[in-house]
């Protein structure tokens, strides 16, 4: 069957020609490019030596150029109506130096030459989300139910029964992200010796017993332990999670993966609340009280995912084949040749490493000290610093402006169905516009306003008012996947890749200790104080972003400009002879 011009401009293409050719990939191969600086889409002409592309238009029919010519010969004859895009390195042979590794898992399945239609790859990404995205969505669900059900909790008055106050509830919430955050980088690491599909099922039964335990504190120092332990089981859980996926999806359809991703956490808390609305109902039943039911049972909840998970994650793509998954797995060959190639045809560096091979300290040391990625740990550190504390004290204010235990509850959904709504269209948007930083400035100057109103509102004002409000700013526009999917598409390395998704989490987990420790005791009950330094943050937060874009624009355009100089032979001799690795390298693009 004959292909439509149409169908055929979105054929798949060999990767050397996707490497030179896709907007969305990092590497410019051999490319010259049109485009204004501070654009994020990148427009790529192949110039591979212009007598090497001008006389094959691609994509084009065998049958209108008779043969296309590789480097290594001349290729077979295929059938009339077979289509075959034309390798834009086909005089020089560059796409050696994009080829993965031979220890590369999907290796079997690696093939320059594979082609397929856009429906086979939509009907395989269709079953990539049902299979792995959706019980990623649920292991996701697991964790945010064991770190959040403690704002429940507090609606139950456990601070009351425990004879904690408000300052104690701070330090244990900053014990509980500290330990979260210095087990990030160590279980990342364990992760990716062990492989996702196992070290993060054994995390989740591990914490779960912990957040089952909960229910048997009894004063300030058992509240700070457990909060300890269960930060230090959880730590790394996300960027695993987000190196995981990266396995599967290509860099234009992390953030939108990732945006469910964090729609399940946020589906957590309202379902949560509903839950909630249930297990406190159970005070007094076997002389316990309703929060102490609460953390007994979710907590349950979670071992029993985490032992099923043991059972379901595949390691990878071409990995799914098990006693649970069934004998042949979930994916046809073909299928499996479709997912090898079409991530590794978007960002080649994926497969410069076998999903099972640890880090080494050299290569730690590395990652640590790449420094084109600090402007994203800064922004993790404080992007979200001016939305957090309103978020965690969301029932606790409630309880203070008047509404009592089960309608805060219940008041907690609609700014939590905002924030879904929010994170969903701006995460779209971002990739609609392929525009990131100044996008991602959404978010501040959503808040800055909301900050300052409830700055201004006085005490004596309508306690629905000061709801809204509240509402609005907890249903902030929330760019976090936005962030994260740049992280891992800027990385260039698996390495690169397993590290910054650690340490940006570990970031966005300072940022969240910086912000449980805004609202302080005596700045009850409409914290000035602490809003008025939310409205510095956020001021802080657009110049960051700005700044953010304007360095990686600028690397760019350097980049640009000395690739630009080079000859066809200078580049080849680069690819074949530099010690620069991912996103150090002349032909990487940083996406902003």
């Amino acid at each position: 069957m004959g292909f439509s011009k149409d169908r055929r401009q979105h054929r798949r293409q060999p990767s050397w020609l996707r490497i030179a050719t896709a907007g969305n990939s990092p590497y410019a191969g051999s490319t010259r490019s049109e485009q204004s600086p501070w654009s994020s889409t990148q427009y790529t002409f192949a110039a591979a030596e212009a007598s090497a592309f001008e006389d094959m238009a691609s994509p084009t029919t065998l049958d209108e150029i008779g043969y296309a010519k590789k480097n290594d010969g001349w290729l077979e004859e295929a059938p009339v109506n077979a289509v075959k895009s034309a390798p834009t390195f086909a005089t020089s042979g560059l796409d050696k130096y994009y080829r993965p590794v031979e220890g590369y898992e999907g290796m079997h399945r690696y093939d320059p030459d594979f082609e397929w239609e856009p429906e086979e790859e939509q009907r395989v990404v269709r079953k990539i989300d049902k299979r792995i995205c959706a019980w990623v969505c649920i292991m996701f669900f697991a964790l945010q139910l064991d770190r959040g059900n403690i704002v429940q909790a507090l609606s139950d008055n456990m601070l009351d029964d425990l004879g904690l106050t408000t300052n104690d509830y701070n330090y244990g919430q900053t014990i509980f992200y500290i330990s979260f955050l210095l087990a990030e980088l160590p279980s990342q690491l364990i992760s990716k010796w062990m492989g996702p599909d196992h070290w993060i099922p054994l995390q989740m039964v591990s914490w779960s017993v912990i957040a089952s335990m909960q229910a048997f504190i009894s004063g300030r120092k058992s509240f700070f332990l457990t909060r300890c332990l269960l930060g230090a089981l959880e730590g790394g859980f996300v960027p695993e999670q987000i190196l995981y996926l990266s396995y599967w999806y290509t860099s234009s359809e992390m953030p939108t993966r990732l945006s469910w991703f964090w729609v399940s956490s946020k589906a957590t808390d309202m379902s949560s609340a509903f839950i909630a609305y249930v297990l406190l109902r159970l005070r007094g039943f076997f002389g316990a009280a309703g929060w102490q039911w609460l953390f007994f049972l979710e907590g349950l909840l979670t071992g029993v995912i985490g032992v099923l998970s043991w059972y379901y994650l595949p390691p990878g793509p071409t990995q799914t084949a098990s006693p649970f998954r069934g004998e042949d797995g979930w994916f046809t060959p073909r299928q499996e040749k479709i997912m090898v190639n079409r991530v590794l045809r978007d960002d080649p560096s994926k497969g410069d490493m076998h999903n099972r091979q640890p880090i080494t300290p050299q290569m730690l040391w590395e990652c640590l000290a790449d420094y084109h990625m600090w402007p994203l740990y800064l922004l993790g550190l404080t992007a979200f610093v001016p939305q957090y504390p309103m978020t965690a004290y969301l029932t606790l204010q409630l309880r203070e402006i008047g509404f009592d235990t089960f309608d805060t509850n219940l008041l907690a959904v609609p700014p939590m169905c905002l924030y879904i709504i929010q994170l969903l269209f701006w995460t779209w948007l971002s990739e609609k516009l392929n525009e990131r930083f100044l996008l991602a400035t959404v978010g501040q100057l959503w808040s800055l306003p909301l900050l300052l109103a409830l700055l201004a509102l006085p005490l004596a004002a309508p306690a629905g008012l000061r709801y809204v409000l509240i509402a609005f700013l907890v249903g902030f526009p929330y760019v976090h996947a936005i962030l994260v999917a740049n992280t891992s598409r800027n990385a260039g390395t698996v390495r690169t890749r397993t590290v910054a998704s650690a340490l940006y989490n570990m970031c966005a987990q300072a940022d969240n200790i910086i912000g449980s420790n805004i609202y302080r005791e005596d700045d009850k009950p409409l914290y000035l104080r602490g809003n008025k330094v939310l409205i510095f943050f956020c001021i802080f937060n657009i110049i960051v972003f700005v700044g953010t874009k304007y360095f990686y624009v600028n690397v760019n355009r350097d980049r640009e400009a000395k690739w630009d100089a080079m000859s066809h032979d200078d580049k080849e001799i680069y690819l074949a002879t530099t010690r620069d690795k991912g996103n150090k390298r002349l032909d990487f693009r940083f996406a902003h």
